[in-house]
């Protein structure tokens, strides 16, 4: 009869250890099942301004619940932050004018940092691409969604880094 006994409680243990882990199993598919769903959303945009001769810089991360910005000069090695929790519908607003079907025909153009000039550098991330975009403001048809994503930004931003 001990082995009964054992075997049974050792039955119960395993179980109570077992069904956790099958319910957690279920729900992290759901999870992933959902990033497939929605694996043209944007997750992440960031945008900088970075040379001169001096070496400025302006970068300003944004994801779906913060921002981060900093800037500063790199010859006087001047440097300032910035960080903002925003909302779900900020976000979705500042993100409403990028169309992600479309991110693929935008066209960057050369940088500009080899004779002191700036480049403009977006990163925009979705579960499934990142893009990256250098000074695509040359490309007059397909540049428009990125300006409105700044203006929106702008609206946001503390004035010394917009």
């Amino acid at each position: 009869m001990v082995p009964a006994i054992k075997n049974t409680y050792l039955k119960l243990l395993f179980s109570i250890f077992l069904l956790p882990a099958l319910f957690s199993c279920d729900q992290k598919k759901e999870e992933v099942s959902a990033v497939h769903q929605n694996s043209n959303e944007i997750t992440f945009i960031s945008v900088s301004n970075i040379g001169g001769d001096q070496g400025d810089y302006k970068i300003i991360k944004v994801t779906q619940d913060s921002i981060h910005a900093e800037k500063g000069i790199a010859a006087r090695r001047t440097h300032q932050e910035w960080h903002s929790a925003i909302s779900i519908p900020i976000w979705k607003q500042l993100i409403s004018s990028i169309k992600t079907k479309d991110l693929d025909e935008i066209q960057s153009s050369p940088s500009q940092q080899s004779v002191d000039g700036i480049d403009e550098t977006f990163q925009i991330r979705t579960p499934k691409k990142s893009h990256i975009y250098v000074n695509s403001y040359a490309d007059t048809l397909h540049y428009q969604q990125l300006k409105q994503f700044k203006e929106q930004l702008n609206m946001i931003l503390p004035t010394e880094y917009q």
